[in-house]
């Protein structure tokens, strides 16, 4: 680290700068008007929270270049609508110059897939103010949008009869064994663990480590200041990217599911699933009822989420979502879900929208090639509760869940 990112950290700038980077990203609400309800206000400032508890569990605590880890999100961190029925397991890179290795138990669980990522960092970050950029500074310095850059799912991984498995990483593909793919511009793994049912499964174990096997050392000054450069940026990135994913994109088209790769693959998604984003509106009187045929595939699961693309509280109590292993399907195997204050009690699937009246949705479905069409109506729940599914007329429905790229 440079000179300068030495001085900023022992002067006290750059804390103050971090400090500073907070405020921007508080200051994010008022970019919304006076649309967010008092709860999602609430919640806002709740979330403000948790994206730096993330932030600085990942880029100070889990940033070390010569100690590195494979760690769990922070409880309850639930940016981009992150699936309850995952583990996401990462680990911190400063840049993919170093080669590692993955060594682990599979456990017992289905399938689990590692992808490597990169994002916009400039080499001297550490040495400059961020604080006063705002979003302009998200073209240069951005933690927040991660465009994954390689993957491996574990069933391309070789396994030994007891389970234990290894995986290199590194830019040059070794000689043999498992590979996952870095480049220069790495900045971190992430695996995702993928669970049909948390209770009879056990977790994989994994742990990473550096191949030339460095000695660990105290933390230096400047890599203090990249870690709260890193993430004060997260946070102002963060609170940018929920306002622009509803603003500038899918809040322009309420009630409807779209698949798109970009999307998620602008967002450190990986290519071994479809996802489609969507974003719900309903009056506290009303439900809306979504109906889908779920193709083949390992595993699905549709998510309701708070204006921040959190998961909603009730998730704890294994509400506001459904998923291939909980879902109750009609007859013909189709699934409805109903989104609704209380349970109508008309069959299907119910999702407690929990006091909040809109947010963020998604359906995921990993391994699969052919992503469902998806129809919605939106109907007075007394309705609902009086007709049943019978009374929802086809020419009302909104229809969407188009493959878009």
């Amino acid at each position: 680290m440079s000179d300068a990112a030495k001085q900023r950290l022992l002067s006290g700038q750059a804390w103050e700068d971090f400090c500073e980077q907070l405020k921007e990203a508080g200051r994010g609400i008022d970019r919304w008007g006076e649309f967010p309800s008092e709860l999602d206000r609430v919640e806002w400032y709740r979330f403000l929270t948790r994206i730096v508890r993330n932030g600085l569990e990942r880029f100070v605590e889990n940033c070390e270049p010569d100690r590195p880890r494979l760690r769990d999100a922070p409880w309850r961190q639930s940016i981009n609508v992150q699936c309850p029925d995952q583990d996401h397991l990462l680990s911190e890179f400063v840049d993919g110059s170093h080669e590692y290795r993955i060594r682990g138990q599979r456990g017992t669980v289905p399938y689990f897939v590692m992808a490597a990522w990169s994002a916009k960092q400039p080499a001297d970050l550490a040495s400059r103010d961020w604080a006063g950029r705002g979003v302009d500074g998200l073209k240069e310095f951005d933690t927040a949008t991660l465009q994954t850059t390689s993957f491996l799912m574990s069933d391309d991984i070789r396994f030994e009869p007891d389970g234990s498995f290894e995986v290199i990483l590194s830019q040059r593909k070794p000689a043999s064994g498992s590979w996952l793919a870095l480049r220069p511009d790495s900045v971190g793994v992430l695996v995702r663990v993928v669970y049909h049912d948390r209770a009879q499964e056990t977790p994989p174990t994994m742990r990473i480590e550096r191949l030339d096997e460095p000695r660990p050392r105290p933390i230096e000054a400047g890599e203090l200041a990249a870690g709260l450069a890193k993430a004060g940026q997260g946070a102002v990135a963060y609170a940018e990217l929920v306002r622009a994913w509803w603003q500038d994109n899918l809040g322009q088209r309420p009630n409807r599911l779209r698949f798109s790769r970009q999307t998620y693959l602008s967002n450190g998604g990986v290519p071994d699933r479809h996802f489609a984003f969507g974003t719900w509106q309903k009056r506290p009187d009303e439900a809306l009822v979504l109906h889908f045929r779920p193709p083949e595939c390992e595993y699905w699961i549709f998510q309701l989420c708070n204006l921040w693309q959190e998961n909603l509280d009730n998730y704890e109590d294994g509400q506001g979502y459904v998923t291939k292993f909980s879902a109750r399907p009609e007859a013909d195997g189709s699934i409805r879900i109903v989104v609704a204050e209380r349970d109508p009690k008309v069959g299907g699937n119910w999702v407690d929208s929990f006091g909040h009246t809109a947010g963020i949705m998604g359906l995921r479905l990993i391994k699969t090639s052919d992503p469902p069409p998806v129809t919605l109506h939106r109907v007075p729940l007394r309705e609902l509760e009086r007709t049943g599914f019978a009374g929802l007329a086809p020419e009302a429905a909104i229809k969407s869940g188009e493959l878009t790229d």
